[in-house]
């Protein structure tokens, strides 16, 4: 099967136990077993990684940026939820 006529997959790589998947790359794959195969090949190859995902790229719903100011905007409002005004003593160190 021809490249462009397989289905594209979003890889993503959680690089220790604990941290979050982070977007690697995309790859071509026919289906999701041959995917999770390909990207253990291209992504792990020196261990970096205990969790792989992939997800076809045609099921990812992203946000459009020109919408950024109705969906984000409101947000500057709410004081509240960004802790901006707690003061961390300086023996705690970087935070």
């Amino acid at each position: 099967m021809a490249e462009s006529k397989m289905p594209l997959w979003e890889v993503f790589i959680r690089p220790k136990a604990g941290l979050s998947h982070k977007h690697v790359g995309s790859l071509h794959a026919v289906d999701a077993t041959m995917a999770l195969q390909n990207a253990r090949d291209t992504y792990t190859r020196r261990g970096e990684g205990v969790s792989i995902w992939v997800v076809p790229s045609n099921v990812i719903v992203a946000s459009d940026p020109a919408d950024k100011g109705t969906l984000f905007e409101p947000t500057a409002s709410k004081i509240y939820r960004h802790p901006t005004f707690y003061e961390i003593p300086e023996d705690i160190g970087h935070m």
